[in-house]
């Protein structure tokens, strides 16, 4: 009894131990440089933040002054 159940669960061990072997070996001799490093991550998101302050500043502004023409 424990066969049948021991011999499948064998063979699916087997095999996902040769696909993470696999992909192992895969990642060591992959290109280093292909991702985005974290200083390029750091200029991004502070660009994207002055962006967003900008906008913010001139939807504010545009707000005041119409709330002011209203006045």
């Amino acid at each position: 009894m424990t066969d049948v159940l021991l011999r499948p669960a064998l063979i699916a061990a087997g095999g996902l131990g040769a696909r993470a072997r696999r992909a192992y070996t895969a990642r060591r001799g992959a290109d280093r440089d292909a991702g985005v490093s974290t200083l390029e991550m750091v200029i991004i998101t502070l660009g994207l933040i002055a962006v967003a302050t900008l906008l913010v500043t001139a939807i504010t502004l545009a707000v005041t002054r119409r709330t002011d023409q209203i006045k």
